[in-house]
């Protein structure tokens, strides 16, 4: 790549983003990839991941590739990075074929710097053939701890990244924002680093205040927290259904908010989150499926209103608060229910292997898939109709079928798609003897050919409008020709969908045959179960600072008290009242980042709205704090 210049990349800092110099660990990672090495970056949510792999792609010839597992995200980036002059393009699951060819052809070509790939292209053979053909300056793996079966986010498309290591050995970098050191290890060795380097970013956010609070009434413990911060606010919910009825509750209480998960479309999803980025609604209740890649400075809350399923998850979600660098607070209401939550969602995530085989069974008479058949084949399916059908749960069917998956039986998309696709089912041939075709079907299957290349090998996305104005046809009129081809099995035609889609990888096996293996199943149960006693533990403690616990979970062994959780300022919640020096010490370490505090961010950290009042009347009268504007500051003296 050329190695590492100073000169030159403080320039490029400064002409393309305005910078005079480098954060953290920036430069040591820029340094590394630069030099030629394989690079691992451990760096906290609001480190600058992203400025280590756009610096030297642009410092370097050829075109960096960028593995991200958002198109969301991928968006983002590629639209910031053009408004700043680069080329940067992006390809992904559902994006036209045309589109997708013109922008590998430009990767070929030399003009673009930085391409955007989702881990299920690397995968597919067009990518393959002009990925051959590119000059690849280095690699990049982002949310990079969705390679291990032993993170919290495990994808199993990330597994295919390192197959692109076997045409060229060029310089592979990986960044993440959590993950523990086993998780580290593994990285590396799934991505085949050879001299890899690592550099840790500590985990510290000394700006959040991890707080703990006992309730047994969540709802009306979560509306006094949302009233006694301000500012923009998560919610994080364990269910779907959970984050409608919270949502809707806060409306109720006067507090601007709307809901998110993966379960919405695709168009709703967007919009939602742009009302939240935007500030037109104040909360956003969500499932964990919010949040990756989301670039908002100024969160002042997140709050858990269901316990986490990880550490890792955990840390994560918090590190959404406070990316602006100012006060900020991550709450966990933990309620006496929480631990029969703990243990449902052990069994919902891993249901009996004898559960999974049955599933197994009934999805293939639901489908009418015969033993040694469907290879191949996708089907829309309707999980609310199957789970009634044979008196299933609809969650445990998706864990159930998550496993099947990773086991090679099958492949689940739960997201919605606004796109259709196709196949020919029809050999080349057989398709130009049909003699039964109308004049409109026959333009439409030409045009088809045309447009659209692998119809016969695989599933492709088409443009109803692109074929309709082709053919001088009206939508309506492509949509009705293509289902009528699809029932006399000419081709398969899978409409949009608001429903998930299942493809069997091979064909149906008897249950006998079907093997789940230890490493799927048993090691991930185990690993899993480990996850949430970690968080029980973590929801329990009463005595460690909670950003020392979080720190060392993740391999920072050495680390100060925070001073600011709810451990460190004394708030057990044993509904004892505090002594007067108690409150005024935390007081005291409220104020000392010298910043001013209103009235409710101080009763949030003392809990004691009385006691409270006589610390301030008695630090004022001693000229130790300032009260201004209902705001109190320290008085610093000079």
């Amino acid at each position: 790549m050329g190695g590492y210049d100073e000169n030159k990349y403080l320039k490029i800092l400064h002409d393309v983003w305005g910078y005079g110099g480098f954060r953290g660990i920036q430069r040591d990672i820029i340094r590394s990839i630069a030099d030629g090495h394989d690079t691992l970056g451990l760096m906290p949510t609001g480190g600058g991941k992203s400025l280590t792999f756009q610096l030297p792609a642009l410092a370097s010839d050829g075109v960096c590739i960028v593995v991200s597992p958002l198109i969301a995200l991928m968006k983002d980036q590629v639209d910031n990075l053009r408004s700043k002059g680069v080329i940067a393009d992006a390809i992904y699951t559902g994006m036209p074929r045309q589109n997708m060819l013109t922008t590998l052809e430009n990767c070929i070509l030399g003009e673009t710097k930085l391409l955007y790939v989702s881990p299920e292209r690397i995968d597919t053979e067009l990518f393959r053939v002009k990925y051959s053909h590119m000059n690849v300056s280095f690699i990049v793996v982002d949310e990079a701890h969705c390679i291990s079966q032993w993170g919290h986010d495990f994808r199993p498309s990330y597994l295919q990244i390192a197959s692109l290591r076997e045409e060229r050995r060029v310089p592979m970098m990986a960044l993440t924002a959590s993950a523990t050191p086993d998780v580290v290890k593994d990285i590396q060795k799934q991505l085949k680093f050879e001299d890899g380097r690592i550099f840790r970013m500590s985990f510290r956010r000394d700006n959040i205040a991890y707080i703990v609070r006992d309730t047994n009434d969540k709802e009306k413990e979560l509306i006094h927290i949302l009233q006694s911060v301000n500012g923009s606010a998560i919610v994080y919910a364990g269910t779907r259904a959970k984050t409608r009825e919270i949502s809707v509750m806060l409306e109720q209480h006067g507090i601007s908010s709307t809901y998110y998960h993966a379960g919405l479309p695709p168009l709703t999803k967007e919009m939602r989150q742009k009302l939240w980025t935007d500030s037109a609604v104040r909360v956003m209740v969500a499932t964990n499926a919010f949040g990756m890649g989301i670039d908002k400075a100024d969160v002042r809350l997140v709050v858990h209103a269901d316990p986490p399923s990880s550490i890792e998850g955990y840390f994560q979600e918090a590190g959404r608060a406070g990316r602006d660098g100012e006060k900020a607070y991550s709450v966990v209401l933990h309620g006496n229910r929480d631990e029969r939550i703990f243990k449902k969602r052990l069994a919902q995530e891993f249901p009996d292997k004898e559960e999974i085989l049955d599933i197994y069974d009934h999805l293939s008479y639901f489908l009418q898939i015969g033993a040694g058949c469907g290879h191949g084949h996708s089907f829309v399916f309707d999980i609310e109709l199957f789970c009634a059908t044979f008196r299933h749960f609809s969650a445990r069917v998706v864990s159930a079928l998550g496993i099947l998956s990773m086991a090679g039986y099958l492949e689940l998309d739960l997201e919605p798609s606004s796109r259709n696709r196709l196949k020919f089912l029809l050999e080349r041939d057989q398709l130009y003897m049909l003699k039964s075709l109308s004049k409109d079907e026959d333009m439409v299957i030409t045009a088809l050919l045309r447009e659209y290349s692998g119809l016969f090998v695989s599933y492709t996305y088409i443009s109803e409008e692109l074929i309709a104005q082709i053919t001088s046809l009206t939508r309506d009129q492509v949509y009705l020709i293509l289902k009528s081809l699809s029932q006399r099995h000419i081709l398969h035609f899978i409409p949009q969908r608001t429903k998930p889609l299942i493809t069997f990888v091979r064909d149906r096996v008897l249950r006998d045959e079907l093997v789940i293996p230890v490493d799927v199943y048993e090691r991930r149960r185990e690993q899993y179960a480990r996850r949430l006693t970690d968080v029980a533990d973590y929801l329990k403690n009463k005595g460690r600072c909670r950003s020392r616990i979080l720190l060392e979970y993740f391999g920072e062994k050495e680390s100060d008290n925070c001073g600011m959780c709810d451990v460190c300022v004394g708030e057990h919640n044993t509904g004892k009242r505090r002594d007067g020096r108690e409150t005024l010490d935390c007081v005291m370490r409220m104020l000392a980042d010298n910043k001013p505090h209103t009235y409710q961010e101080l009763i949030a950290a003392v809990g004691d709205n009385e006691g409270l009042g006589d610390a301030l009347d008695s630090l004022a009268k001693e000229e130790k704090i300032r009260i201004s504007g209902g705001t109190v500051t320290l008085n610093v003296r000079r």
